[in-house]
C-alpha cells in the first residue's frame, strides 16, 4: 500500500446521526465548510431520510442504506456540479437527515366551544380535545416547504399549524354530519377518520401524513350537563310520588334518630314532608276529584260519620249476705237496695273481674250510690 493511499483511507468521511429524543424532525450534520471528502460513507438508518442540499437547491435524497458518495451514487449533484467522470476532489453540501418515523401522542383541542345546531337540543355548544400521529411522507417537500435552513427542527415548530386545521375540519365536519350531541360518542371512530381524509390534502402539501387522528373526548356547556343529570336522575328515580314519600319517609327518620342539634328543624321538616305525604295519599285514596290541594269540594262524597263507641259492659253484682250469695243484680237494682237500707258501705259485694270480695264502700263504682242520699243521722239527734 503507497502512503498515498494510506492518507486518503484515513480521510474518508463516515456520515451518520443517532437520535436520541422524541420530537426531532429535522437535524442538519454539521462539518467544518460543509466539505465532504469523495468516496465518504454516509449511513441512512431506518426510520431515516437523507437529503442533500447543494448552493440552496434540492439535490440527492437518499433513503436507508449505506452509501458511497460518488458520482454515481449522486446523480444530481453530478448534474449540478457538472463532474466529469473520475472525479474524486471534495465538495460542499449540507446533509439533513429527516426523521420519518411517527410522532406520537400529539394533543388537540377546540380553545373555543363550537356552536352547532343540535337536532334534539337545538342550537348548543360543545368543546372536543384528542391526539394524533404525525409522519414525514415526503422529506424533500417537508424540508422546501416547511424546514428551510433550520439545523434543528422539532415537532414543537410544526404542531400548532396541524392543531388549527384539525379544529378547523372538526368543526366543518361535525356542523355538517348532523349527528345529534348524544350520538357523537358512539360515532368518534368515524368522525376521526372523516376528519384525516379531509385534512390529508392540506397536509400533503407539507410533506407530511396523518396515519392516526383520534377524538377522545367531546362535551357540552356545563349548564347543559347539569340539565341532562337532572333528567337522567328523574329516569332513574321512575315514579316520582313513591320516591317523594319514600324520602319524606328517611327525611323523618334521620330527624328522630338526631335530636340535638338541628333536630327541631329537622323534626319541622320532616313534618312538613309527612303531612305532604299524608296530602298525596290522601288525594290518591280519593280518585278522580283530588286536585293539587287536595280534593275538590264538587262531586267529593262526604265523609261517612263515625261510628260510636261500643256500649259499656254493665256489671252485675253479687251480695253476701247471712252466709249465703245473692244476685245478681243489676247496678240500678243496687241503687234501689242502697235507698232501702239493704245495702249498706260494710255489705261484701263481688263482680267478674274483681279480686275477691269487698265492701260496697271501696267499690268506686258503687261508693257512688251512697252519695246520693245522705247517711242516716247520728244517734241521739
Amino acid at each position: 500500500m503507497s502512503i498515498f493511499d494510506f492518507l486518503s483511507g484515513q480521510f474518508i468521511d463516515v456520515i451518520h446521526w443517532t437520535d436520541d429524543t422524541r420530537d426531532t424532525m429535522v437535524y442538519r450534520f454539521e462539518r467544518h465548510g460543509h466539505e465532504i471528502k469523495y468516496g465518504a460513507k454516509l449511513t441512512v438508518r431506518e426510520g431515516q431520510t437523507a437529503v442533500f442540499i447543494h448552493e440552496g437547491q434540492l439535490a440527492d435524497v437518499f433513503r436507508p442504506g449505506l452509501y458511497m458518495l460518488e458520482t454515481n451514487n449522486m446523480p444530481i449533484m453530478t448534474t449540478l456540479q457538472h463532474w466529469s467522470h473520475g472525479f474524486q476532489s471534495p465538495f460542499k453540501s449540507e446533509i439533513y437527515f429527516v426523521n420519518t418515523n411517527r410522532f406520537t401522542d400529539l394533543k388537540w383541542g377546540t380553545k373555543n366551544p363550537i356552536m352547532l345546531r343540535d337536532p334534539e337540543f337545538g342550537p348548543t355548544r360543545i368543546r372536543a380535545f384528542g391526539t394524533y400521529t404525525v409522519k414525514v411522507k415526503d422529506a424533500g417537500r417537508f424540508m422546501t416547504e416547511i424546514v428551510g435552513t433550520d439545523g434543528e427542527f422539532t415537532t414543537d415548530e410544526i404542531t400548532f399549524q396541524i392543531r388549527n386545521i384539525i379544529v378547523q375540519e372538526f368543526s366543518r365536519t361535525i356542523g355538517s354530519a348532523g349527528i345529534p350531541v348524544l350520538d357523537m360518542a358512539g360515532n368518534t371512530g368515524d368522525l376521526g377518520r372523516l376528519m384525516a381524509e379531509a385534512i390529508s390534502g392540506t397536509i400533503d402539501q407539507y410533506g407530511l401524513e396523518l396515519p392516526e387522528l383520534y377524538i377522545e373526548n367531546i362535551s357540552l356547556p356545563p349548564a347543559v350537563e347539569a340539565a341532562m343529570d337532572k333528567r337522567t336522575s328523574m329516569g332513574v328515580v321512575g315514579d316520582l310520588s313513591k320516591y317523594t314519600q319514600y324520602s319524606a319517609a328517611e327525611a323523618m327518620t334521620a330527624a328522630a334518630n338526631n335530636p340535638g342539634g338541628d333536630g327541631g328543624m329537622g323534626a319541622g321538616m320532616g313534618l312538613g314532608m309527612g303531612m305532604a305525604m299524608a296530602g298525596q295519599m290522601a288525594n290518591a285514596l280519593g280518585g278522580q276529584n283530588a286536585g293539587p290541594w287536595g280534593a275538590n269540594p264538587q262531586g267529593q262524597q262526604q265523609p261517612a260519620a263515625a261510628a260510636p263507641p261500643p256500649p259499656p259492659v254493665e256489671h252485675v253484682w253479687h251480695v253476701a249476705e247471712n252466709g249465703q250469695t245473692k244476685g245478681p243484680f243489676s247496678k240500678a237494682t243496687m241503687g234501689q237496695m242502697a235507698s232501702a237500707g239493704e245495702l249498706t258501705r260494710e255489705t261484701h259485694v263481688w263482680t267478674a273481674g274483681q279480686d275477691g270480695w269487698k265492701k260496697a264502700g271501696e267499690v268506686d263504682e258503687l261508693a257512688q250510690l251512697f252519695t246520693v242520699m245522705p247517711p242516716p243521722p247520728p244517734p241521739g239527734v
